[in-house]
């Protein structure tokens, strides 16, 4: 009968994990680069993410969620 190894099942729960949380989405194009010259001027002028999205669904027709915002703000910003 083999021993239980708590050390090697730990580390492959955990390179399991790593694996499970790699971001799927960031090696795509974002929708949102279509319009990057808007969104950025938008934002430097003093717009915050929550107008910036309704700026985007009322004027393009573009439906995202607020943390999508934030987060192409931060990669592009």
């Amino acid at each position: 009968m083999s021993e239980f190894d708590v050390h090697s099942e730990l580390s492959s729960l955990k390179a399991q994990t790593r694996a499970i949380r790699k971001r799927a989405y960031s090696a795509r194009k974002s929708r949102l680069d279509k319009y990057k010259f808007e969104l950025l001027s938008l934002h430097q002028a003093g717009a915050n993410t929550a107008e910036l999205q309704r700026w985007l669904r009322t004027k393009n027709r573009v439906k995202v969620a607020h943390s999508t915002v934030l987060r192409w703000l931060e990669k592009n910003g």
